[in-house]
């Protein structure tokens, strides 16, 4: 790899932080990275869950309510791969700057629209439409900017453990604020909180200075034929977006139908509706936070089999309960455990993939975890309407069962590909002399 991977050496670091959980926030571009996305996401998860209940409050349909969560992440599987080549061939803070804009005047639209009363279901799936197509720039740009962000290599590790912590922080917040604000006023004023949120990024961007990344200098589908033979040569990497995508696919179905479960089954309001999110996201902040304490990406595979194995179980669990409290529990479980696969994931490939090819892979493992979690939403809304919530929760649950103790029973065939690639990186366990991940990026910058 090229040194542009951690970027400039002389950016601006304070001095090291005393917790290594936070070693990252040491860095200025990241600091500021930081806190402008904190904002950001905040805003995002509120119109995420104003979206839906305005969609049922128009239309009654947990179909449409799947169709719209299909339209807001399927682009990623059709967009993201030629995302992902964009990324690595042009300068990656501008497109962001262009992409933070463009979700500006997303969410602008819809605040007028539902405000002035002239929103309709065909509005919402435009606008959810051309969301998902930004999502599939904005999702693995926001994973492709942390490095260059981090002069000390020795923090890489930790800053993708904090992007997962500031995304999970929103998701546990965001949805009780978006219940408070409709409660209080209407989806209208949800929609104009997010658009304003984008203006924190946007600032912060704007005072980010980093260095510009090696670009590809390959013609469009040599790129792209480039990135599908690194992912089908490398099995870890090949078994590790397989899995992300059965996760997703299966465990994310429980979004879209989260107002169909607060007010039909729960019987209750937006109140409900932000206190079941919430337990979600509370447990997927849990999750965040254990991974940011880890000191090494070894260990982490059998990490992803019990998280796996956690949200199958805690699914089922969900689609069974017969009271509020009950269900906000498996759902705080739903929450540690589909993070816990996914950011577990996420870290381990970042950690093996060369720069040139980060922006391609990156884009694949979105479009294996929101393309496919767009998918399954669909199918998820539409099997809901004959068979009803609890049934369709059940059914991916169980399925999702089987396929986590597949990935178990293959767990030590994966980690016999990791341990060569670990080795040549010099990547110890967190106890052997000398050993820290942050070697892995050391010895892979002088290559």
């Amino acid at each position: 790899m090229g040194p542009d991977r951690i970027g400039n050496a002389a950016a601006t670091v304070a001095p090291r932080t005393s917790g290594r959980s936070w070693r990252a926030l040491r860095h200025r571009n990241y600091r500021l990275y930081f806190w402008g996305q904190s904002v950001s996401l905040l805003g995002s998860w509120t119109q995420q869950v104003a979206l839906g209940w305005l969609v049922y409050r128009l239309t009654d349909s947990a179909a449409l309510l799947g169709t719209v969560a299909f339209l807001a992440q399927a682009p990623q599987l059709v967009v993201a791969p030629f995302a992902g080549i964009v990324i690595d061939r042009v300068e990656r803070k501008r497109l962001m700057l262009l992409v933070q804009l463009m979700m500006l005047i997303q969410a602008s639209f819809l605040a007028v629209s539902t405000f002035s009363g002239a929103i309709s279901p065909l509005q919402i799936l435009i606008a959810s439409a051309l969301l998902g197509v930004l999502n599939s720039f904005d999702a693995p740009l926001r994973h492709a900017l942390a490095a260059p962000l981090i002069a000390d290599p020795d923090d890489l590790p930790n800053a993708i453990a904090l992007n997962s912590l500031i995304f999970n922080t929103a998701r546990f917040i965001g949805p009780p604020v978006a219940g408070a604000v409709l409660a209080m006023t209407s989806e209208a004023a949800c929609f104009a909180l997010n658009a304003v949120s984008f203006l924190a990024v946007v600032a912060a961007l704007l005072c980010i200075r980093i260095p510009h990344h090696q670009a590809v200098a390959v013609p469009f589908g040599a790129a792209m034929r480039e990135g599908a033979q690194f992912v089908r040569s490398k099995l870890p990497v090949r078994k590790l977006l397989m899995q992300v995508a059965l996760l997703n696919f299966l465990a994310a179905s429980y979004v879209p139908l989260m107002p169909v479960f607060a007010r039909d089954v729960f019987h209750g309001g937006p109140d409900t509706l932000g206190m079941l999110l919430g337990s979600a996201g509370a447990g997927a902040l849990c999750a965040s936070l254990h991974l940011v304490m880890r000191r090494s990406v070894r260990g982490l595979t059998g990490v992803i089999a019990g998280g796996n194995l956690l949200a199958a179980l805690a699914l089922i669990g969900f689609a069974l309960s017969d009271t509020l409290w009950l269900g906000a529990g498996m759902l705080f479980l739903l929450g540690f455990g589909i993070i816990t696969g996914n950011a577990s994931s996420n870290t381990v490939l970042q950690t093996i993939l060369p720069d040139v090819l980060r922006g391609r892979v990156l884009a694949l493992y979105t479009a294996a975890n929101l393309g496919a979690a767009a998918v399954g939403s669909l199918l998820a809304g539409i099997v809901a309407d004959h068979a009803g919530a609890e049934t369709t929760e059940v059914a991916a649950g169980l399925t999702l069962l089987l396929a986590s103790l597949h990935f178990r029973l293959k767990l030590e065939f994966l980690r016999m590909h990791l341990r060569p690639i670990y080795a040549a990186l010099g990547i110890r366990h967190p106890g052997v002399p000398g050993g820290n991940a942050g070697a892995a990026t050391r010895k892979s910058c002088n290559r």
